[in-house]
């Protein structure tokens, strides 16, 4: 067939089909022309056009293509290649982050020409249908039950002979004296081999080094001396924020630093309770090697060496005036289990046996819990925009956002809610982390082990809109003294920690049909969390 034969083309037709990864974003969709690797749109053909002519129609215009083009279309089609090829080399369970998910999107198929608002889809994927779903499974939601404590110290005994039974008397901070066997230097006194050269968190932090530096220096210098034998103190945080990530923890962080009584360990995310004693930094890099309890405890000798002085200048022994406090605020402490999922991967669990919550009320009954939420909606997206690398948009959080919906509303049509809030596999497809918004699950799960005095529970926004208020009711909470005037002045122009990035802010807000979906399915969560904490604020009606 010839070019010329070409021109005598019957019509194509018209109509097409559209898979859940072409669903429209914005309003004008449907009416850009969209450039295709093969663009004949410089070509005047007739509209009649037969598709038979295509392939001569590509072998005419060839030359056209430049070899930039070629080579690009052929570097990307390698790189898809590759893709798919590990997800079908990983389909087993020993892959960890790409294993096989019972959790399919089903194509949603549609013609472009009735697309005329973006409203119309979001009501297709939260309709009264699966609300009345979402409601039923919070409903049908149990109470946890709660492992017996001999159980959770079953589960790794060598961890918890580290622990004492009790703490000091007298002094605020869950403290203990440990027996240091390591030989001194005679002249120095300094440890012959220092006690800090191996610590893990130390290898990958550069501020937390010097900081070893520091304590290994003056280390002899807070032995305690008893009977012949030498002693250091050793903590535990006082208290734990540990939630949700992007509802200002860090920024939290950095304001209790200023107070006098405070005493934090450097890093402030050090994720040990539910990821690094296991050997896991991030999942997606597979085992890392335990971070012994030993090493978690030295990001608190520095709090401990205060505390120490204080105790050694008191002749009395009375040690009530010892109101030093530490703490660490690591956000994946309220919802991140993964780490058994990944451990007793041959295990048919619902939902994990033991949580990160038993193990610190196993430890320490009395600690203090501090937890930071946000409007569930904008979480998401501020999420979405710190933890996206490249190719972000408003549209491609929408698309993130449609793709996570329809797959946990395909996992409670299987399972119960517990289980789809704390499924690896499921999590671990998701496009955004949509599950962190449901924060209710995660409060009531906390509540089965700490009583509702030792938790409290901030929002963002009451934070942001009044700094003084909300720090005051943090103080009081902890039970530290009000600070000066000065103190609090400063402490109010401090700028705000961890803020949206410039780059990002540029990207403007989420489209008006996103927050509209995301609305709709976390309101029957902030409900029940309104419930469980007796405040209406925690609907976000306003936000």
């Amino acid at each position: 067939m010839t070019v010329s034969d070409c021109n005598n083309g019957g019509a194509t037709q018209t109509n097409q089909r559209y898979s859940l990864h072409s669903l429209p974003l914005v309003p004008n969709f449907g009416k850009r022309s969209v450039g295709t690797f093969f663009d004949f749109s410089h070509i005047h053909v007739p509209e009649n056009l037969d598709t038979k002519c295509i392939p001569l129609l590509l072998l005419t215009n060839l030359s056209r293509i430049s070899k930039v083009k070629v080579v690009s279309f052929l570097l990307g089609s390698t790189v898809t290649f590759l893709i798919l090829a590990s997800y079908v080399l990983m389909w087993d369970k020993e892959g960890p982050l790409l294993a096989s998910t019972p959790y399919v999107l089903r194509p949603v198929v549609i013609q472009t020409s009735k697309v005329t608002d973006e409203v119309s889809f979001e009501k297709s994927l939260i309709d009264s249908t699966v609300l009345d779903k979402i409601i039923s499974s919070i409903q049908k939601y149990a109470t946890r039950e709660v492992p017996d404590k001999k159980d959770v110290i079953g589960t790794d005994s060598h961890l918890f002979s580290a622990f004492p039974h009790h703490f000091l008397p007298g002094i605020k901070s869950p403290c203990w004296y440990e027996e240091f066997s390591g030989e001194l230097n005679a002249v120095s006194g300094i440890p012959v081999v220092d006690p800090y050269k191996k610590n893990r968190f130390r290898m990958f932090s550069s501020s937390f080094r010097n900081v070893c530096d520091h304590l290994g220096a003056n280390f002899h210098q807070h032995l305690f001396h008893r009977d012949g034998k030498r002693f250091r103190l050793r903590c535990l945080p006082y208290f734990y924020i540990i939630g949700q990530p992007k509802c200002g923890t860090t920024d939290l962080f950095h304001r209790l630093l200023m107070h006098p009584d405070v005493r934090f360990n450097t890093i402030k995310e050090p994720h040990w309770w539910t990821r690094k004693r296991f050997g896991y930094i991030r999942f997606k890099d597979g085992f890392q090697g335990n971070y012994p309890v030993k090493d978690y405890l030295d990001l608190f000798d520095l709090a401990a060496h205060n505390i120490q002085e204080r105790v050694s200048r008191n002749s009395s022994e009375d040690h009530s005036t010892l109101q030093i406090i530490t703490g660490e605020a690591s956000a994946s402490t309220m919802w991140d289990n993964q780490a058994w999922s990944f451990l007793h991967r041959n295990e048919e669990e619902k939902e994990p046996p033991f949580m990160v919550q038993d193990f610190i009320h196993a430890v320490q009954p009395g600690a203090k819990i501090i937890i930071m939420l946000r409007d569930p909606v904008e979480r998401l997206y501020s999420d979405y925009l710190y933890f996206t690398m490249a190719n972000k948009s408003a549209e491609d959080f929408h698309q993130r956002v449609t793709e996570s919906v329809l797959l946990f509303q395909s996992c409670l049509s299987e399972k119960p809610l517990r289980s789809c809030t704390y499924n690896t596999s499921l999590f671990n497809v998701m496009p955004v982390r949509l599950s962190l918004g449901m924060y209710f699950v995660f409060v009531l799960d906390w509540l089965t082990v700490f009583d509702k005095e030792q938790i409290l529970v901030l929002r963002l926004e009451d934070y942001a809109a009044n700094l003084k208020v909300t720090m005051k009711k943090v103080f009081d909470f902890l039970g530290v003294g009000s600070l000066s005037k000065m103190m609090e002045t400063e402490l109010s122009r401090r700028p705000m920690s961890n803020t949206r990035r410039a780059k990002d802010r540029k990207l403007g807000p989420m489209l008006p049909t996103t927050r509209n979906l995301l609305r709709k399915f976390y309101q029957p969560f902030n409900e029940e969390l309104a419930r469980v904490l007796n405040n209406i604020a925690f609907l976000w009606s306003n936000s």
